[in-house]
């Protein structure tokens, strides 16, 4: 059964940086793409970033492109969000969740990890509890 924990959410200031991770079981990284997703109060969720955890290709949403950096350690099972020069936008509940590359969703996509950012809470079997990102001064 996979299951994921999050962690390093906090409250920081406008430009400041938090670290978040994504610690998995009940499954290895490989051949998975794993995301984060965020959900803030009135917003839809959205795909924040996503990486291949075979070959720790990335992708990112818009909004986040040159502020943060998803990287993944297979040794240890986890996956990393760096967020730096945060924003209030950024503000929300941030969740990892996991697809397989093989997976009927993402396999025929022209970009397997863009389409596994673009699923919805629903598509996922299983989530973590979440950590609480606010960006505020």
């Amino acid at each position: 059964q996979l299951q994921f924990v999050e962690s390093g959410g906090g409250l920081v200031q406008p430009g400041g940086s938090l670290r978040l991770s994504c610690a998995a079981s009940g499954f290895g990284l490989d051949a998975r793409a794993i995301g984060w997703f965020r959900q803030a109060p009135g917003k839809e969720h959205e795909g924040v970033s996503c990486i291949d955890g075979s070959d720790g290709s990335t992708y990112y949403t818009d909004s986040v492109k040159d502020r943060f950096t998803i990287t993944r350690d297979k040794v240890n099972n986890t996956v990393y969000l760096q967020m730096d020069n945060l924003k209030p936008e950024d503000t929300g509940v941030y969740y990892c969740a996991a697809e397989s590359l093989f997976s009927a969703r993402v396999i025929f996509a022209p970009s397997p990890l863009e389409a596994t950012c673009a699923m919805t809470s629903s598509d996922f079997a299983s989530w973590g509890q979440g950590t609480q990102v606010t960006v505020s001064l």
